[in-house]
């Protein structure tokens, strides 16, 4: 198959290293810089080029803020049997904009992302793939997925971004309230030096990434969940609550069992 993946970043070169064994892949972005280190690849910096290379699937793997842009722009330059694809994570407007663009698409969050998975191992993985895609566009990447270890699940558009507010944006909106009362430790502990490792990855994500999290339509109900833990928490600590914590503990070790 011949696979044209936007975007030279992290994830588009995993793409590239992952595809381009078995398949004819090209890669396309407007910075000739970072097309330096791809290989086994062709390398695309116009539009005439993918015209010319006349992809069957496309992987859009930019950064989220400039998805649909690069969508819109690359569209009109593939045949008109090619399907378009994203790993988005976010699929905020994504539905709409495939339901308009009259093409065959196939959506799917590959959940492992570059910051904490190790990309050569990913047995303990997750992927998601978005049951409205074509449907063989769906079994191209429930096989590739598959072939990896990842464990893949498939959901609709609606139950992938109830799933990513819940999953993302509780332990992002964590790590933010504990960068924001953190202080210099001299000799931190192993929890501590923990978490630090942990918030030093979350806020080392793309900027873009994180506002579409947090505004994702379906965080807020999430977040606020936080805000009720904390206030029965703090209450419990300003009465010195013995019998109350004993059971806030025994209720929280049972949610990670």
């Amino acid at each position: 198959m011949k696979i044209l993946i936007l975007g030279a970043g992290k994830m588009g070169s995993f793409f590239v290293d992952l595809l381009s064994f078995d398949h004819e892949t090209a890669v396309y972005d407007i910075d000739p810089k970072r097309l330096r280190f791809m290989y086994n690849t062709q390398r695309f910096t116009t539009l005439d080029e993918i015209e010319d290379f006349k992809p069957e699937l496309v992987v859009n793997a930019v950064t989220l803020k400039y998805t649909l842009d690069v969508f819109r722009a690359v569209i009109p330059h593939l045949p008109a049997d090619c399907i378009v694809s994203d790993i988005a994570s976010v699929k905020t407007g994504l539905q709409d904009f495939y339901e308009q663009c009259g093409r065959r698409y196939v959506s799917t969050h590959p959940m492992f992302g570059p910051t904490f998975a190790n990309l050569g191992t990913l047995s303990s993985e997750n992927a998601i793939i978005i049951s409205e895609g074509d449907y063989m566009g769906r079994i191209f990447f429930k096989d590739l997925y598959s072939k990896l270890g990842l464990h893949v699940c498939e959901y609709t558009f609606d139950e992938h971004d109830e799933t990513v507010a819940y999953s993302l944006s509780i332990p992002f909106v964590s790590t933010f309230v504990f960068a924001a009362v953190m202080k210099h430790q001299d000799a931190p502990g192993t929890t501590f030096k923990r978490h630090m490792d942990i918030a030093r990855g979350v806020l080392g994500e793309d900027d873009c990434l994180l506002r579409e999290i947090l505004f994702n339509p379906r965080t807020g109900g999430q977040v606020s969940k936080i805000r009720d833990e904390l206030k029965e928490l703090l209450n419990i600590i300003d009465n010195k609550d013995e019998a109350a914590l004993d059971g806030y503990l025994c209720k929280i070790r049972g949610h990670i069992k």
